[in-house]
């Protein structure tokens, strides 16, 4: 999908603060409240919007875990990485999940009601994998800053 110079500022406020009202989006942009709701409707068709959600601030939240682990599978094939990828998917804990390049075959970002809880996972998404060679996991001791914004150009 492409977008104009309406679309790019009415993506950046919506990614900001999607509570506000349709007019007020469209003061901030330039157009009638109807015509925000268009693009709205247009963003969300494509794809582009994927859910409107509460972001809710980890350090006030009562004994957040979170963890970032690093982990290698044993055998590299798409079907290991499938079956490992949907292992994570399933789990409402796993925040972020990447397939990246280097020593490490996954980054994974979970976050959970105490240590007991984080074991328990760790247990279940790691040791009790089949194909999990190995992992390491780094607490986080200060979530300086956390996101959830992406450029659109």
């Amino acid at each position: 999908m492409t977008f104009d110079e309406i679309d790019h500022r009415l993506l950046d406020t919506l990614q900001r603060d999607a509570s506000r009202t349709l007019q007020a989006l469209g003061e901030d942009v330039g157009l009638s409240a109807s015509a925000v709701q268009r693009r709205i409707n247009r963003y969300r068709s494509a794809g582009v919007l994927a859910r409107h959600v509460a972001v809710l601030e980890a350090r006030r939240t009562a004994d957040i875990v979170l963890a970032v682990v690093l982990v290698t599978l044993e055998r590299e094939s798409s079907g290991h990485h499938d079956a490992f990828a949907q292992r994570l998917l399933a789990v409402p804990e796993v925040q972020q999940a990447y397939d990246v390049s280097g020593d490490w075959d996954y980054v994974v970002v979970l976050a959970t009601i105490g240590m007991a809880r984080h074991s328990e996972l760790a247990q279940h998404l790691f040791k009790d994998a089949p194909n999990v060679k190995r992992y390491t996991t780094m607490f986080v001791l200060d979530p300086l800053r956390t996101g959830t914004y992406l450029p659109t150009r």
